[in-house]
């Protein structure tokens, strides 16, 4: 997955010109960003001395979802009040997980949950848009077709895995299958993240 985000940063990087004066631009450095994160964390977790759980549970994984909200909510379906509502929600798992759930686990299971759901009810409305849109037939134009793709292949098949990672743990061979899937689907949302620019429409 870390070598998917590398190319995804990589065409970010050469595309961003095209876009630079688009919304778009923000996906650009969205990618580069998570890009750096990972690098980060891969080769310099020890030196920089982070915490992996706080760093991706505090940072990394509110990064991601608020700014598929945004994405999603304000630049494809036009709906500004649903971001600000879909964040607020998820802000507040923050504040009820210190109350119900202090226990510290590699992923904050109810917060990741809660967010993911959010962003399913979003892929939702978004493949709904595009089904009845009158552009349908020319949807491998469509930068968010790759995107919506890659959510759904990745956050919402492995919401599953991530919601109950820890228990997971007991049944190791099942563990291990959908680890692999989590690394594949992981490289194959960032892939796809990375056609929305090479072969999206560059107008959009």
């Amino acid at each position: 997955m870390y070598w998917g985000e590398a190319f995804a940063a990589i065409i970010s990087l050469i595309y961003y010109n095209r876009v630079k004066n688009q919304p778009w631009k923000y996906l650009a450095i969205y990618l580069i960003l998570i890009f750096l994160c990972e690098s980060a964390v891969k080769w310099g977790e020890k030196p920089l001395k982070i915490d992996r759980i706080n760093f991706y549970n505090y940072f990394v994984i509110p990064l991601q979802f608020i700014f598929f909200y945004w994405l999603y909510a304000k630049e494809s379906l036009k709906k500004v009040k649903l971001f600000y509502i879909l964040t607020g929600i998820y802000i507040l798992t923050y504040i009820l997980r210190g109350f119900f759930f202090p226990e510290k686990k590699i992923i904050f299971s109810f917060n990741y949950n809660t967010g993911c759901l959010l962003l399913m009810g979003l892929v939702i409305m978004e493949f709904y848009k595009q089904v009845n849109s009158s552009e349908i037939l020319n949807f491998s134009k469509n930068r968010m077709f790759y995107i919506n793709l890659g959510i759904t292949l990745f956050y919402i098949a492995n919401q599953p895995f991530m919601t109950f990672n820890s228990l997971l743990w007991k049944y190791i061979d099942i563990w291990d299958i959908y680890f692999i899937y989590f690394q594949v689907s992981g490289a194959v949302m960032y892939i796809l993240f990375a056609s929305s620019f090479i072969w999206g429409k560059q107008s959009s």
